[in-house]
């Protein structure tokens, strides 16, 4: 056993992962070293393909059967995991390092009560099992944990799993907390409960833990430390504060420079956003990884660098980080020049209005019903929106999971039909069921999904997928159809060698651009765009984002951007709007619904947001449970079970007025104008206000 004077609880040393591909050998993590303290979390952060989940794998000693370490060590509590055989691994997984994975529903059984699987992975005898349970969901916060324990997965919300797998992670209390992007599905109140959830326990239990993201926000909320990943490789590493405040490789910097601030916005600035893509797993590279992105490479990079040491105990991958440490070079690469927008206008054409729409969901029938033939129950999932979007203008649509928003999304392209209300496209009524558009509509109105996995065919070559609607929709023959999916890749930035590939044979990130060009290809009057970016790293969603608003203002299109990530929807959006449970909350150009008066739950929203720039720790206004269910019927405000303002029995039994401000702001809230400017004083938002200026 190798000496030291100091042990960390856990040390990799010179780590290199290799997997076998087709009789190949492929090295994926090349002489990556790090330590993790107790009482602390290590950020890894870097683009997809960087190798972040391989290395949390190798940690865990979990990788698939192609996998394996191919040199250097790990060790963990003074013990070398890396050289222990898989049944002395199974003694420590759960009991000595535990696992949160991403997706919470892959890990819960689908046809099992919540309650009873916990109880049964935690093997927990049936006389205790019911009390040990409820008390696991008390210590991570859960409403109502006795029905938490009756449900199953399918009944609860996305933050109501993850605490459930948070429970079973720490039941053992673990000494290291592995997180593979445990919150990148959830929306940001949600994701900001979890989080603060996962610092109290690991801090209180004196635990350590490693957090694989893609998002530097929450890294900068939450870790002590950060380490970048880029192929495969460490380029930096350090304290938090201090690789955020001046990061020393380009790499870091690029990083960082892609996200957008709360406030930014399309019209005067455009997101600096990283040019080429990461080497291929595996792909072997000569001199530096990043030198071809890079913007500072000179002749020396040509040469593999060191893992250079700094002082205030970082370490840069980079031949000029001391060129970098003393100013002399900046490694901000200067942002393009804005396109100006289009400004909202009363003389601009109207694309899409709606007015009083609303969206029931039926219920199944319970036995009594169904033999009593009655009609099945039903819940409204939509109730009275109404707004406009007009030619060339992006309306940004933004709240919580479960308040609506994807619904609507859908009720718009036609995939769901409405309970009520009108629409008018193009000055003519929109049918609410596709069989009752025409292609001229259809071509026109286009939706980009989420989830790109779900709507590119696996079996279909990019060029298919993108010639059909050219060939349907505008009647182009092959050889035009063919010239034109050219044409399309090069205006999503993507080579001509990509129409032969199959999806699954691009990133995340090339998918969506696909996905973009499938939706532009029509040339549609009105993009539906839900969560497009949210699964993204921050060099791509830059480049998706720049992407949308340059093809928006080639052709004029306009456009609902669904998310949320309010400081996404800021930057993109001409006017945003903010739904609760069915209901609008609050409308407003995207410049004033970042100044006070907020309303509360835009307020709340706001608070959640973790800022890039500083730590502002954790959000200042934390909303209490989740949205109530659509079966729980409620008078009054639709906010006031949980709004931290709320008044009384008129939020309780009363509608609130809509109100509308000399700013054009309008919001839903019984408290006026006076009341809503003193409580903002105290904002969040001022204060970064303050710090920009």
């Amino acid at each position: 056993m190798t000496e030291r004077n100091h042990h960390p609880l856990l040390e990799i040393k010179d780590l290199d992962v290799a997997y076998r591909i087709r009789g190949s050998v492929r090295r994926v993590l090349r002489g990556v070293s790090l330590r993790v303290e107790s009482g602390s979390i290590l950020g890894v952060v870097g683009e997809s393909g960087s190798g972040k989940t391989t290395l949390a794998l190798a940690i865990l000693r979990y990788l698939p059967k192609e996998g394996f370490i191919q040199a250097g060590e790990i060790w963990f509590d003074e013990h070398p995991i890396h050289a222990l055989p898989l049944e002395q691994m199974r003694t420590i997984w759960g009991k000595e390092i535990a696992f949160v994975p991403q997706d919470p529903s892959s890990s819960l059984n689908p046809s099992i009560k919540i309650g009873e699987q916990v109880a049964e992975m935690l093997h927990l005898h049936p006389d205790d099992a019911r009390a040990r349970v409820i008390q696991l969901f008390k210590t991570v916060q859960l409403a109502d944990p006795e029905h938490v324990a009756n449900s199953y997965p399918h009944q609860l919300s996305g933050g109501m799993q993850q605490r459930v797998l948070i429970a079973m992670a720490l039941n053992l209390k673990p000494k290291l907390l592995v997180l593979d992007e445990p919150t990148s599905n959830l929306d940001t109140t949600t994701q900001a409960a979890v989080l603060k959830l996962i610092c109290d326990l690991i801090r209180d239990r004196g635990m350590a833990a490693i957090y694989v993201t893609h998002n530097l926000r929450l890294v900068r909320q939450v870790c002590d430390r950060v380490a970048i990943l880029y192929a495969g490789e460490l380029l930096e590493e350090g304290p938090t504060q201090q690789i955020f405040d001046q990061p020393n490789h380009p790499y870091t910097r690029g990083l960082l420079d892609s996200i957008p601030r709360l406030g930014e916005n399309k019209s005067h600035m455009r997101l600096r956003s990283l040019e080429g893509r990461i080497p291929l797993s595996g792909e072997p590279t000569l001199g530096c990884n990043y030198r071809s992105r890079c913007h500072l490479s000179i002749e020396i990079c040509e040469q593999h660098p060191a893992l250079f040491e700094l002082s205030g105990s970082r370490v840069s991958r980079c031949h000029r980080w001391d060129e970098i440490d003393r100013g002399e070079i900046d490694n901000r690469k200067s942002s393009a020049e804005s396109i100006p927008i289009l400004r909202t206008s009363k003389k601009r054409l109207p694309i899409l209005g709606i007015e009083d729409i609303r969206v029931d969901f039926p219920l199944q029938r319970t036995f009594e019903e169904f033999i009593g033939r009655k009609q099945p129950r039903k819940v409204q999932a939509v109730g009275g929106v109404k707004f406009e979007i007009l030619k060339g203008q992006t309306l940004g649509l933004v709240g919580e999971s479960g308040s609506g928003k994807t619904t609507l999304a859908r009720v718009i392209v036609g995939l769901q039909d409405t309970a009520g209300g009108t629409m008018r496209f193009l000055s003519s009524a929109l049918p609410s069921r596709l069989n009752g558009r025409s292609m001229e509509t259809l071509r026109q109105l286009q939706m980009v999904f989420q989830n790109t996995d779900e709507a590119l065919n696996p079996y279909q070559t990019v060029e298919e997928i993108l010639r059909r609607p050219l060939q349907r929709m505008l009647g182009k023959n092959r050889t035009a159809a063919k010239r034109d999916v050219l044409f399309l890749l090069d205006s999503v930035q993507l080579s001509a060698e990509y129409a032969k590939r199959l999806p699954s044979q691009l990133s995340g990130g090339e998918r969506q651009r696909v996905a973009i060009a499938r939706a532009f290809a029509s040339h549609p009057t009105l993009l539906i765009a839900d969560e497009p970016v949210s699964s993204l790293d921050a060099s791509v969603q830059a480049a998706v984002l720049n992407l949308l608003n340059d093809m928006q203002e080639k052709d004029g299109t306009a456009a609902l951007f669904i998310s949320h990530d309010l400081a996404v929807v800021g930057y993109l959006a001409d006017v945003i709007a903010v739904i609760y449970r069915g209901q609008l909350m609050e409308v407003a150009e995207a410049h004033e619904l970042f100044k006070p008066p907020y309303h509360p739950y835009t307020e709340a929203l706001l608070s959640a947001i973790p800022k890039i720039e500083y730590k502002n720790g954790h959000a200042k206004i934390q909303l209490k449970g989740e949205i109530p269910s659509p079966l729980e019927k409620l008078e009054g405000c639709p906010f006031h079970t949980r709004c931290p303002h709320r008044l009384g029995e008129i939020c309780d039994q009363e509608q609130p007025p809509w109100r509308t401000l000399a700013s054009g702001k309008r919001y839903f809230c019984h408290i006026d104008e006076d009341g809503l400017q003193k409580l903002s004083q105290d904002n969040y938002f001022r204060d970064y206000a303050e710090l920009k200026e």
